[in-house]
């Protein structure tokens, strides 16, 4: 890696840690500069604004880190309940980087930035899309193969647990961990009715 990727990398991962902290709106470029000790030039010569640093931060560090994760879970041979279980249980506790009183960096900036900024909820939503196109896609597979039975609509039940891993991220970030645990109780249970 060139020092500039490495420069570039570096911007990205202490902003990234910065905004899942105090939130897109609450960073400023000058936080960001002192955080990564780099010129404001330098900071200018890898991102035009703190828009195209953000877009870059969802693109390049959430969607790349979120989305491979998930279809690999979801993708596993075996019982689809067990892989769904998984994957939220893996989403809330084996993330050594995500707190539980800051939540999700994805639901927060859903949450901050998608109702205001046009190109922030387009790259919001092609997160949300592919995980939601992967769990779908995990239904039908289980529906296919017997696991489940075609009373459950794959989209609608995708819906489902994302609504319900935003929830309880939110959640979590009053209640704190024991929150994560009466949840993945009830989630299993859920999961282990489905038909």
């Amino acid at each position: 890696m060139s020092k500039a990727q490495t420069t570039r990398s570096n911007i990205l991962l202490q902003a990234f840690g910065l905004i899942y902290r105090q939130g897109y709106q609450a960073t400023s470029i000058d936080d960001i500069i002192a955080k990564t000790e780099v010129t404001k030039g330098a900071f200018f010569y890898h991102f035009k604004n703190k828009e195209e640093m953000g877009l870059a931060i969802v693109n390049e560090i959430m969607y790349t880190g979120l989305i491979p994760y998930m279809k690999d879970i979801l993708d596993r041979p075996g019982n689809v309940r067990v892989n769904l279980y998984q994957m939220m249980e893996n989403l809330l506790h084996s993330d050594v980087f995500f707190n539980v009183e800051y939540g999700c960096p994805a639901v927060n900036l859903i949450d901050e930035m998608a109702p205001l900024n046009k190109s922030f909820h387009q790259a919001l939503s092609r997160i949300m899309k592919q995980w939601h196109e992967a769990i779908a896609a995990a239904i039908v597979r289980a529906q296919r193969n017997g696991q489940l039975t075609d009373a459950h609509r794959p989209g609608h039940l995708a819906t489902y647990i994302i609504a319900s891993y935003s929830g309880i991220r939110n959640t979590g970030k009053i209640m704190g961990k024991a929150a994560y645990a009466a949840f993945l109780d009830e989630y299993e249970k859920f999961l282990n009715q489905l038909t």
